[in-house]
């Protein structure tokens, strides 16, 4: 954490002629310092502000805390990890630019020369067979929809944010379907990105809940809540 916002900042700092930047940290209910050294980082030239959720609820609802609570014209959410560098951004705000779009997506699968470090070979095929389960169940056309970093604009983000419903790990299908219902454009962007160990995903475990999570949008979906 502390190296990822000191990173953040000094991006954001040295963009300053270009954006009016605030820092957004949710805090997913943790039982380390986590608040603490995100709270250490307040006071400084780019406004941090630390949401805390009521207790652990998942990433689906920390990205939803959010975007629902950012407050600037465009909102990227990027994982803490850094896994794709935050100067990437630049590729996905030209991105909505040349294409007029209003939502852009960081991808590892247009350009997997841009991948530094991999994941395992049995990660990274899982990761495929998924992106084909989504495909065929939702009829998104993207290539990559698990890469946690994403640009909407605000509107865009209030729209879907407001609708999206899962918790955990399938709550980027489901806000890039819930995008797709609204009529709301999305550009697909290759990026920079490393894998980072650490992860607390759990690949038979989470892989299971986050098919579910498809049927469950499937469902959602003929029930009329993303109207």
């Amino acid at each position: 954490m502390p190296a990822t916002l000191s990173r953040i900042m000094e991006w954001a700092e040295s963009s300053a002629g270009r954006y009016e930047a605030e820092i957004l940290v949710v805090d997913d209910g943790s039982s380390d310092r986590t608040r603490e050294v995100a709270e250490s980082f307040t006071g400084r030239k780019v406004p941090v502000r630390v949401l805390a959720n009521p207790g652990n609820r998942g990433k689906g609802y920390s990205v939803r805390h959010g975007m629902l609570a950012a407050q600037r014209e465009w909102v990227l959410f990027t994982d803490a990890d850094l896994s794709a560098p935050i100067e990437e951004l630049e590729k996905l705000e030209s991105a909505v630019r040349e294409h007029r779009a209003e939502i852009a997506i960081g991808s590892r699968a247009l350009d997997r020369s841009l991948i530094g470090v991999h994941q395992s070979a049995f990660r990274e095929w899982a990761g495929r067979m998924f992106n084909l389960l989504m495909r065929v169940l939702t009829g998104l056309p993207f290539w990559d929809t698990q890469c946690g970093f994403k640009l909407f604009s605000r509107r865009a983000a209030r729209e879907v944010f407001r609708r999206q419903r899962i918790d955990r790990f399938g709550f980027d299908v489901e806000a890039l379907f819930i995008a797709r219902r609204l009529g709301l454009k999305t550009v697909e962007v290759p990026v920079r990105w490393n894998h980072v160990e650490g992860t607390k995903v759990s690949l038979i475990r989470d892989s299971l809940n986050m098919f579910l999570d498809l049927v469950r949008i499937r469902w959602y979906d003929l029930r009329g809540a993303y109207r």
